[in-house]
């Protein structure tokens, strides 16, 4: 795995403050949780401040924020194009006055015009996928302007690195792998046993499991043709998140006769304890950046089987911590499967070393790390931080984007 910057962030003599903004911190999405896990651990360090184009959901994200005390500002977006937006972000920057802007997925639409009048020390854009579907043309025409030189691209992974050469015609220099926190995910022997009698598993059951928005890009009807293919009653697989796919997984299921085998859970907001209670993590997208899902799996002690598709090759090492198809390859994700499933042995040795490999590679504070020394030694190479200065604690009292100077936080 990739590691351009230090693990540790040399001190420095004032707390940066660092605005985070996302078109949502909703339920489920990778880009939202890696946005959810930087904030809390940049929040030991330095002054953030969060805000979302779209109104309050209440989603856990949210509330985890709320608590951790991190301002937040809802901006209240309407659905499609809202040309308010431009004046709402030219407010809150007036009123945050953030050192580093830090945007997420498709909000530099909206952020990189006001940009251009609120002069800003340094911008930092995480591209969360691989650039050909991160936007769409209308965004990608926006990002290539700022990816001129105002704003700052990292990239989750090599391949989606290889991806902004590919479309923006230009390097990306920085590159940061997602992270999680570890220890969130670690099996509990005791609960896994139990929540298999509450759910009505038995312990000859097997359980492959998948975590992920049903969309095309994570071609979940490929999943369940490769299950169906195993015809084992020993096999289950639970199907973690909902989208537009739903109906036509539910008719698939159906037409196999696999209703009691096949369970299509929806949203959930309890995933370590499925992940602890499951033996395979499976995954059959057309195209990943960096997948959390896979990290958590790993980190929960299940071995991977996935398709070999954007970052997921520098998650997981085939034949070590599982196995990786061909893309779209129904016959080699069975093949896969079935080899889990009739060596328990193969299984069991595969999920501990998956979690050996998360609990060495994936945790969170490399990527808070990381990210802070980006920000540390991007500014201090350029004289725009001359504006800067050492807060007092009365400076720290009141500096901008604490709630209670702004009715537009919560």
């Amino acid at each position: 795995m990739p590691q351009p910057f230090i693990s540790r962030v040399p001190p420095v003599s004032e707390r940066l403050l660092v605005l985070q903004i996302l078109p949502s911190f909703g339920v489920g999405g990778g880009a939202e949780n890696m946005a959810n896990h930087l904030m809390l651990g940049l929040a030991q360090s330095h002054d953030v401040v969060g805000a979302s184009l779209y109104p309050v959901r209440g989603t856990p994200n949210e509330l985890g924020l709320k608590q951790a005390g991190i301002p937040m500002w809802h901006l209240g977006k309407r659905p499609g194009f809202d040309p308010r937006m431009y004046f709402a972000i030219d407010n809150l920057l007036r009123t945050v006055q953030p050192d580093v802007v830090h945007t997420h997925l498709s909000v530099l639409r909206y952020v990189f015009p006001v940009l251009l009048r609120r002069r800003v020390p340094l911008v930092v854009h995480t591209l969360h996928n691989l650039a050909e579907y991160e936007t769409d043309a209308v965004g990608r025409a926006v990002h290539r302007l700022a990816f001129r030189g105002t704003v700052l691209p990292v990239s989750i992974s090599r391949e989606c690195g290889a991806s902004f050469r590919r479309v923006y015609g230009r390097e990306c220099h920085s590159v940061i792998p997602n992270c999680i926190p570890v220890d969130q995910y670690r099996r509990d022997v005791s609960g896994r046993v139990e929540w298999r009698r509450k759910y009505g598993f038995d312990s000859s059951a097997v359980l492959f499991v998948c975590v992920g928005r049903l969309e095309p890009q994570k071609n979940p009807l490929l999943l369940v043709q490769a299950f169906a293919a195993l015809r084992d009653p020993r096999a289950h697989l639970l199907l973690l998140g909902e989208g537009s796919l739903r109906e036509q997984l539910a008719a698939s299921v159906g037409s196999y006769g696999l209703e009691q085998q096949v369970h299509l859970l929806g949203k959930r907001f309890d995933i370590p304890e499925w992940l602890g209670a499951s033996d395979v993590f499976v995954l059959s997208s057309d195209w990943e950046g960096n997948p959390l899902s896979v990290m958590e799996a790993m980190a929960a002690g299940l071995p991977v089987v996935s398709t070999s598709v954007g970052g997921v090759p520098e998650l997981v090492e085939p034949g070590q911590q599982g196995f990786l198809v061909p893309p779209g390859d129904r016959r080699e994700f069975t093949m896969a499967m079935r080899r889990l499933l009739e060596n328990r042995e193969l299984m069991l040795g595969m999920g501990d070393a998956a979690c050996c490999h998360a609990s060495k590679s994936f945790r969170v504070e490399r990527m808070v790390n990381n990210y802070a020394r980006l920000y540390e030694s991007t500014l201090a190479g350029s004289r725009r931080r001359s504006h800067c200065r050492t807060p007092s604690s009365a400076d720290q009292a009141c500096r901008p984007g604490v709630p209670a100077r702004c009715g537009s936080c919560s």
